[in-house]
């Protein structure tokens, strides 16, 4: 049966074939994009939309946390890091204040770039 939307299928190829560095980096990505349309959605006022959004990147947040490897001292530092993100979302949220968000998005694209930069110096290395 062919996909109707190829799009789709597209980014489900994508999930389908990355790698564990590279699906991390989907998810900052994915984190990224839903912080900044809630800052967008914040702005035009759209109170509904702007709760599913940063909803959205606390979920990314909660997973990310949930799937760190404990065993590791960075993995605290994360977690440490993780939690104050989901914190200062939920705050953000009840108050719809954009400052905050800019303050997360801060952090949530230091980490992406820094992962980003983590997949491409192991790619290749196996």
């Amino acid at each position: 049966m062919l996909n109707a939307n190829p799009y789709q299928q597209y980014q489900q190829n994508a999930v389908n074939s990355a790698t564990p560095g590279e699906l991390t980096l989907q998810l900052y990505n994915g984190m990224v994009r839903f912080i900044k349309q809630g800052m967008k959605a914040v702005d035009e006022n759209s109170i509904e939309n702007a709760n599913n959004y940063i909803i959205r990147a606390q979920n990314i947040i909660n997973y990310l946390t949930e799937t760190l490897d404990t065993d590791y001292e960075v993995s605290n530092n994360l977690i440490s890091l993780y939690d104050f993100m989901s914190t200062r979302l939920m705050q953000a949220n009840i108050h719809k204040d954009k400052s905050i968000l800019e303050e997360v998005l801060g952090l949530a694209e230091e980490l992406r770039d820094a992962w980003g930069q983590a997949v491409k110096q192991t790619a290749g290395k196996k």
